[in-house]
């Protein structure tokens, strides 16, 4: 494999500087989403879950037995929480744009390890811990989303045949081994209602060939487990149980312990290891005993609630029959009585209409009396009104008529005095020329005589 990896084009697939043989993980695409789908990225981060219980856990350890308690799928979303039904296309559920849930809490805890910073060491711890496959799980999805493709099958190539199974799906139906789980990752796209990070054209195809050259390998049961389901009777009426069956892969032994050490080393092939095999199935045979017994009284509790919901159903039906009745006989009363009751109402309404329409009927008639009569006053008053201003009128004229005459007598008899005194002042003119001619004839005359008197003294002397 390393041989193929390396024929691979350089450009497709960058490596860091730091290999693989170092203890830091390089980190391939985006180093703040880890590759994670938006919607899925913010509902992570929006998530209470998120936000407040994983932000106290600090440490590699703490979020491991995190895992332990609280993973039971690695679906993105939790059951019930995302509905897609009727969306096609773009909106479907595969694509993973369409409407968000709730974020699973293995999600969660996934982006919360990328939070950490993981070194190749802590990795390896994730995908070969003894504990739970869900552990595993979770750290296999971490290498698919962060690591680069050409590295992937470096990663998985030892644990494409492992047999332990899990189940992925929320709320459970979906039990597949570590194997194929693997082998799903490389070959698909999808996952559930999200997508993994495309991997290059180059690099698929050399996955796939890899995996057409390499088959899978079908599992044996042991003897042992195969007499333990005949004697029960009930292999095929067993639901997949979410407890992996520890079966030998070919890296790793089966020799797994359940305690919950991070660092327990490995024991060697020997009796211990066979004594402790068989503790391990009689402790899974017996857990299997309860599941089966609690199975048992679950469908017994259910048959008698079904039964007890069946007989409060009856009874409800029988009292809803004879409300039902009850309440259609007071129905027709209602009716009967709301005839009645109606024919009344009309009658009095109609009474009503009677007295209203005679009411209104003297209101207009009062109404016109009452506007006639202010009418007639008006037309009075608009007469009186004439009548004053006529003989204001009237009276104006005659004073200017008068005042006009005595005008006219006034210019008379001054035209009259001013041709009187005109004829006293010619009177008075002529009177004085004639006093004056008289004057000047005596002054004439009495120098003639005086004339003549000196004429007549002035020869005597001589």
């Amino acid at each position: 494999m390393a041989n193929v990896a390396n024929q691979l084009p350089t450009q497709a697939v960058s490596k860091p500087p730091s290999g693989k043989h170092g203890n830091v993980l390089p980190l391939w695409g985006n180093e703040k989403t880890m590759n994670l789908n938006p919607m899925i990225l913010t509902n992570v981060l929006s998530s209470p879950y998120f936000k407040v219980q994983l932000y106290e856990l600090k440490t590699y350890h703490e979020v491991v037995d995190e895992i332990y308690f609280k993973v039971t799928h690695i679906e993105p979303w939790e059951k019930g929480s995302r509905k897609t039904a009727g969306q096609t296309g773009m909106c479907g559920g595969v694509r993973g744009v369409g409407t968000g849930g709730i974020v699973s809490t293995a999600f969660c805890l996934l982006y919360k390890l990328f939070t950490l910073k993981l070194t190749r060491k802590q990795v390896m711890g994730l995908i070969t811990h003894t504990d739970s496959p869900y552990i595993r799980a979770l750290g296999f999805m971490y290498i698919r989303y962060t690591q680069p493709p050409a590295d992937l099958l470096d990663w998985y190539n030892d644990f494409l045949d492992d047999e332990e199974e899990l189940d992925v799906k929320a709320g459970g139906g979906c039990v597949m081994t570590i194997g194929e789980m693997l082998r799903s990752y490389l070959t698909k796209l999808e996952w559930f209602s999200t997508l993994f990070p495309r991997i290059p054209v180059p690099v698929q195809k050399a996955i796939d060939q890899q995996m057409k050259a390499r088959p899978r390998k079908v599992a044996q049961k042991e003897p042992e487990e195969e007499a333990d389901f005949t004697e029960s009777g009930r292999q095929g009426e067993r639901r997949p149980s979410r407890t992996p069956r520890r079966t030998p892969s070919p890296k790793r032994s089966p020799k797994r312990s359940r305690s919950r050490s991070h660092h327990r080393e490995r024991e060697r092939h020997g009796p211990s290891f066979d004594r402790e095999l068989e503790r391990e199935r009689d402790r899974q045979r017996k857990e299997r005993d309860g599941r089966d017994r609690d199975r048992e009284r679950g469908d017994r509790g259910d048959r008698e609630r079904r039964r007890s919901r069946s007989a409060d159903r009856n009874r409800e039906r029988k009292r809803s029959r004879s409300g039902s009745r009850e309440r259609r006989s007071e129905r027709r009363e209602k009716e009967r009585d709301g005839g009645e009751d109606r024919s009344r109402k009309k009658d009095r309404d109609h009474h009503k209409d009677r007295v209203t329409e005679k009411e209104r009927s003297r209101d207009r008639k009062s109404r016109a009396e009452n506007d006639e009569r202010r009418h007639k006053e008006d037309r009075d008053r608009h007469r009186e009104d004439r009548k004053a201003k006529r003989s204001s009128r009237s009276r104006s004229r005659e004073k200017k008529h008068k005042s006009g005459a005595e005008e006219k007598c006034r210019k008379r008899d001054r035209s009259h005095s001013r041709e009187r005194d005109r004829e006293r002042d010619g009177e008075r003119s002529h009177k004085r020329s004639r006093s004056k001619e008289r004057s000047r004839h005596q002054r004439e005359s009495s120098n003639e005589h005086s004339k003549h008197g000196e004429r007549r003294r002035s020869p005597s002397p001589q």
